[in-house]
């Protein structure tokens, strides 16, 4: 297998967006109208998710059933059922009409205290419900300028995915999203975010063989944006993006789906 086997995915974080199940519903009719569209239609090979709210989830199913568009959670709990108020377990999001689901995103770490041994119990907890993960990692501006990147990065990988076997990666998805690059409008340079993606697919070799680390599926995050998506994912180990503001605009998110095309 090489990186031309390795189908890309485009997935659409959209955070605390829209405001409204409304809103999100036509959002999600917008991002399949444009992917339908002659001049923007879905690329072959090319795998599209949107991750609404989980206000919105049951809505933007239902705007999405029908096409190439699959639905994607932002969180989930790392526990099955009990008293756990305020938590979404997988089973619900599956229910809910989910096929993946992002865990240890930077802003759950930084924000709400989460850790490695939660991503990967959260991980293990979603492949059991038969939902695919999509685990992020990434280091903070002072790593990167201290040297540190791979470094942190890879103490990620190791932690997200302790426990793990060859068998369950072929379920899973990495993210990389240097924090620094989340939402401030600056962008990891191609040369640069490829160095970590070949850094991160090596550890993956280490620990679960040659296999498992060619058939991995690597996506770059932060600030990624029409304008900047084909550079990024012109990288041979770059296969695709976690894309936040910009999948708010359908147009704009459809242009970075075609920019995924394997050449």
């Amino acid at each position: 297998m090489t990186s031309r086997d390795r189908t890309p995915l485009v997935c659409g974080n959209w955070k605390l967006h829209p405001a409204t199940i409304a809103l999100a519903e036509t959002l999600a009719r917008d991002v399949v109208a444009e992917l339908r569209s002659p001049d923007a239609a879905t690329p072959p090979g090319v795998e599209v998710a949107v991750a609404p709210p989980f206000t919105a989830l049951a809505a933007v199913a239902r705007a999405l059933a029908g096409s190439s568009v699959a639905l994607s959670a932002q969180n989930t709990a790392a526990e099955e059922k009990g008293a756990f108020t305020g938590e979404v377990a997988p089973a619900m999001l599956l229910d809910a009409g989910c096929a993946l689901c992002i865990v240890g995103h930077s802003e759950r770490r930084q924000y709400y205290g989460e850790t490695d041994a939660g991503v990967s119990k959260k991980r293990q907890t979603l492949l059991a419900r038969g939902l695919r993960p999509i685990v992020c990692v990434g280091e903070m501006l002072a790593d990167r300028e201290a040297g540190r990147a791979i470094e942190v990065v890879l103490r990620q990988i190791e932690g997200s995915f302790d426990g793990a076997d060859a068998a369950s990666l072929t379920r899973c998805v990495i993210a990389y999203e240097p924090v620094w690059a989340i939402g401030t409008g600056k962008v990891a340079q191609p040369e640069d975010a490829q160095e970590m993606h070949v850094a991160i697919r090596g550890r993956i070799a280490t620990k679960f063989g040659e296999k498992a680390a060619t058939a991995m599926r690597i996506l770059y995050g932060g600030s990624v944006k029409a304008d900047n998506a084909a550079d990024l994912m012109a990288e041979a180990d770059i296969d695709g993006a976690l894309v936040g503001g910009a999948s708010l605009d359908a147009k704009g998110f459809a242009a970075i789906v075609r920019a995924a095309v394997r050449p």
